[in-house]
């Protein structure tokens, strides 16, 4: 399934947070290549020792989600935390390069 996701923005990162409920924290595979962010993880059921399965409304399975991003980010300060089913990243974005003098060669 395609976790919903929410994105917001500040002048120095970008925060995503997406709804992955019962993915192990230790299968999420997050990667950035230039500006596309892929998220994938793996939805397993929780069932209670003694009950029976009534009506589910989760889904057991592989999730994916992949964002294309409007800003170029320093892809060595990605931080995440998966807490309660949501997976939440800050992504810092890249400083912008500083000009540069280009010398010009005679003859």
């Amino acid at each position: 399934y395609i976790p919903q996701a929410d994105i917001y923005e500040t002048k120095e990162a970008l925060f995503v947070s997406l709804e992955m409920p019962g993915a192990n924290p230790d299968a999420i595979s997050i990667t950035l290549d230039k500006r596309v962010l892929a998220v994938r993880g793996r939805s397993v059921q929780k069932r209670p020792a003694g009950f029976f399965l009534v009506h589910a409304e989760y889904r057991e399975g592989d999730s994916g989600r992949s964002l294309t991003l409007s800003e170029a980010i320093d892809g060595d300060g990605i931080e995440a935390a998966f807490k309660d089913g949501v997976l939440d990243l800050k992504l810092p974005k890249s400083q912008p390069a500083p000009a540069k003098k280009i010398g010009v060669k005679h003859g």
